[in-house]
Order: structure tokens, then sequence, then C-alpha cells
């Protein structure tokens, strides 16, 4: 099968297309076609090794597992004989996060792994940029507990993770405010955002509202900046946290601050309760630009960049 192999750490010419045997299930896997994946900003941090300490958990000079990509829509095609959840023929969506391999023809998972069947109402480009920015978002806003009329500042709203963020907070029924350049306001908008701060525009810091909840994507905002536009008792997540954040955090946490960051934990039951939403229609994916596996390279040029709306999708069967 045709694969994308991460040779070494540094710039996207370091991905490169390789044939490889195509895997075959151990007794409790699936093999599954992939049709389509996406390039994440997850994806691009670890081919950089962004920050260095990624060395010291996937490995020093370069991935031990050299195929990255952690999102997939494809088809089974074969089962482990003790597999009883799935079968083959099934259209399939999901994420196998950290464990990696979905930039490639075909791949196996566990049928525990945090996978379902595939919205009817979604192509496999749709649904393949769905998990990374839903299964993020789900986590931190499921922990955060927001509630009804509640105010959520969204910072990063049009990335793949804040336009998951924008309309999971909106079904919990949040009032969202969404911070992003100009050129993605109707996006957002669209969403279902209620407003809008363009942050090129509208500092911040000029801005006295507070907020219940700040759900900061991107790691751009400042520490004290957050901490300043939260309610006395409001949650700040931290999504993107630098090593530096995550210690401010503790800090705060010790001095009375609710502050959540972490790693996230993935799930079929995750996964289920997106498609869900998917099928009531009150989750919709975003998707800005496709490429072809033959093009990774140039995907992962173009999120490096920082300027996508949502997601870039990869086309794996054209």
């Amino acid at each position: 099968m045709k694969a994308v192999h991460c040779t070494s750490y540094g710039n996207p010419e370091v991905l490169k297309i390789v044939e490889i045997p195509k895997p075959k299930p151990q007794s409790d896997e699936l093999v599954i076609r992939i049709h389509a994946t996406a390039v994440n900003s997850g994806d691009a941090r670890i081919r950089r090794a962004d920050p260095w300490a990624v060395r010291l958990i996937f490995g020093l000079a370069k991935p031990r597992k050299p195929i990255l990509g952690g999102v997939f829509s494809g088809e089974i095609v074969e089962t482990g004989n003790a597999v009883s959840k799935f079968r083959v023929g099934e259209l399939v969506f999901g994420s196998v996060g950290m464990k990696f391999g979905a930039y490639a023809e075909f791949i196996a998972v566990p049928e525990t792994a945090a996978i379902t069947a595939k919205p009817e109402s979604l192509s496999h480009l749709e649904a393949a940029v769905i998990p990374f920015g839903a299964m993020t978002a789900l986590h931190f806003i499921r922990k955060a507990n927001i509630q009804p009329g509640q105010k959520v500042l969204i910072y990063g709203a049009s990335g793949a993770v804040g336009s998951a963020a924008v309309q999971l907070a909106k079904f919990y029924g949040a009032e969202v405010t969404a911070v992003c350049s100009g050129a993605n306001a109707e996006l957002v908008k669209k969403i279902g955002a209620d407003k809008v701060i363009n942050y090129r525009k509208e500092e911040l810091s000029v801005n006295k509202e507070q907020y219940n909840v700040i759900y900061e994507t991107v790691n751009k905002l400042s520490f004290s900046e957050s901490i300043k536009h939260l309610k006395k008792d409001g949650t700040l997540i931290l999504g993107a946290a630098d090593f530096s954040k995550m210690l401010r955090a503790g800090f705060a946490r010790m001095s009375g601050k609710k502050v959540i960051t972490g790693v996230i934990k993935e799930s079929a039951e995750g996964m289920d309760a997106v498609k869900k939403l998917i099928d009531e229609r009150k989750y919709q994916p975003v998707l800005d630009r496709v490429f072809t596996l033959d093009q990774i390279a140039q995907a992962h040029e173009y999120v490096d960049l920082g300027h996508k709306k949502g997601n870039v999708g990869i086309l794996v069967i054209p």
C-alpha cells in the first residue's frame, strides 16, 4: 500500500511517499481502507518537533511511528476473528490520536478505538476532518460543564478546534463570542457564534466583558489577559497550552481559579455523541482546502502558515 513516512523532524519535505505492506488485523482489530484523512495542527507540530520535548516522547531523531495522521474516514475491508461490533463493508470514521497511522491507504485499529459509523449525510472528506477538532473540543467543554445562558469566549474560533468549540458551546446553550480574524467572521457566525471580535482590529484588552468560560484554542492569548476576562467563578480552558502556561495554570488553581488543561481522552462514546449531533444537523464540518495524499507536503506547508479556516482534508482515494 501507499503511505507517507516522516523521515526526520523538520519542514514538510521530510514527508515521503513509500510503498509498504498492507496491515493484517490482530484478533480484535479492523483493517480500514482509508478514503480520506486530514492535516491537523497536532500533526504539523509532531513533524516539526514543536516543542523540542516532542522528541522525548515520539523519538529523538525522527518519529518512532513514521506514519503520521490521526483521523480518517473509510471502509472496513477485513476483521480479526474476535471482532463483534463491526463487519466488513461498513463505512466508519474516527480517530487514532497519537497512535497515528492514518497517512496511508489502509490502517489496522482495535474495534474499541474512537470510531463509529460514518454519517450518511457526509462525504468521506467531510467526515475525516471532524474527529480531531470535535474530540478535542468535546473533551474540554464537557469538563467545563457549560450551562445554558452562560457567556463563553472562544479564542481562535475559526480553526479546527475553535470551529468545533463554537458549535458544541452553542449546543449546550451558551452565548458564544468568537475571536478570529475579520476574514473568518462570517464563517463563525454561520456555525453559531452570537458575537465576533476581530483580533486584528479590536484589542480584547479594551473589551470590558467578562465570561463564565474562556476557551483558548491556539495558545496566542496571554494567561493574564485570559484571567482578566474571566468571571470570579469562571473556568479557563487552555486547550493548546505550552509548558509555561501549564505551570501558570497550576499556580492559578492553587489560588482558587478553575483552569483546565492537559491531554484529551478520545472514545467511541465521544464519536457516537458527535455523530448524533451531525445526524440532527446540529454540527457541521468546516473544510477549508483539499489535497491528495501525494500532495501531503503542500498540505503541511499550508497548515504551517497558521491561517486555515477549519480543516484541511486529504483525499486518499481520488
